[in-house]
């Protein structure tokens, strides 16, 4: 393939600063739940309810970026498929 795309990475300082901010929003509302003036089953069904949330966004986040390399290796098939044909097309042979 003539111009393969760059991958992109991610720099560490910009995958810190992820981490910290979801164990921040984590822990504020775990403390933040841990406080509320309501009964212990009503607290408890708050932190089930925050666990399976978070764990819904982390499988939904995988399903989207799974979905979107499986996208980009069709489109890198196809167009290696579409440079192969364009090579072996000789434009002055003879129908």
């Amino acid at each position: 393939m003539s111009d393969t795309p760059v991958k992109q990475q991610n720099t560490a300082a910009y995958y810190g600063q992820a981490v910290a901010s979801f164990a921040i929003a984590l822990g504020a509302v775990a403390i933040g739940i841990f406080n509320l003036d309501a009964d212990a089953w009503v607290r408890a069904f708050l932190g089930i309810a925050v666990l399976y949330l978070t764990t819904s966004a982390f499988t939904l986040a995988k399903v989207v970026r799974d979905r979107q390399e499986a996208g980009h290796i069709v489109s890198r098939v196809d167009q290696a498929r579409l440079e192969k044909l364009l090579a072996e097309h000789d434009p002055f042979q003879k129908l």
